[in-house]
């Protein structure tokens, strides 16, 4: 696996590395060692499936509040995603800010997204379906949300929002959202 670092300190970018030969290939999703030599969670409590039928479907933006916050990795499994974390730390220097990777069932990336980030995803083919692999198992008195739109984050989505929940239509602005410690 290649760890690259994105923008907001603690999350990564990590590329397959794929041996391949005529029958097709084989690649690693986890390492244990790989992940506790970059500093990265190495326990997985919970894993799951995220499957939208629409191209232009945004989930988001999610996280759970301490002492549910977790740390989680995705993976596109098919299709591809416009995929984004918003930094929620308490005192981080790019508290607000956000960066984005396009995860492909092709290219097989995958994003790290440490404690104490929101995250979302913008469905950029039809039927596209992400793997999430979760430090903490989810606990909804514990979940919170960022609202896609807000101003001040300023997310800039690459298609028209299509297909969204009630719930995200509707989440609070970052001027609500407590920061994570």
């Amino acid at each position: 696996m290649r760890f690259t670092p994105l923008p907001l300190a603690g999350a990564y970018r990590i590329d397959l590395e794929r041996r391949g030969d005529s029958r097709g290939f084989f690649a690693r999703l986890f390492c244990r060692e790989e992940f506790r030599q970059h500093g990265l969670n190495e326990i997985w409590s919970q894993c799951n499936v995220s499957y939208s039928a629409d191209q232009g479907t945004l989930r988001g933006m999610h996280f759970q509040k301490p002492p549910k916050a977790d740390a989680k990795l995705v993976k596109c499994m098919h299709g591809a995603v416009f995929d984004v974390i918003v930094d929620l730390r308490m005192g981080s220097t790019t508290f607000g800010q956000w960066s984005s990777v396009t995860l492909t069932a092709e290219g097989g990336e995958m994003i790290y997204i440490p404690t104490g980030f929101a995250h979302g995803f913008q469905t950029l083919t039809p039927d596209a379906e992400l793997l999430y692999f979760h430090s903490e198992s989810y606990s909804p008195e514990h979940e919170g949300g960022l609202h896609h739109k807000d101003a001040d984050v300023a997310i800039a989505w690459p298609l028209d929002i299509g297909t969204i929940s009630e719930r995200d239509k509707n989440l609070p602005p970052l001027t609500k959202v407590d920061p994570i410690s």
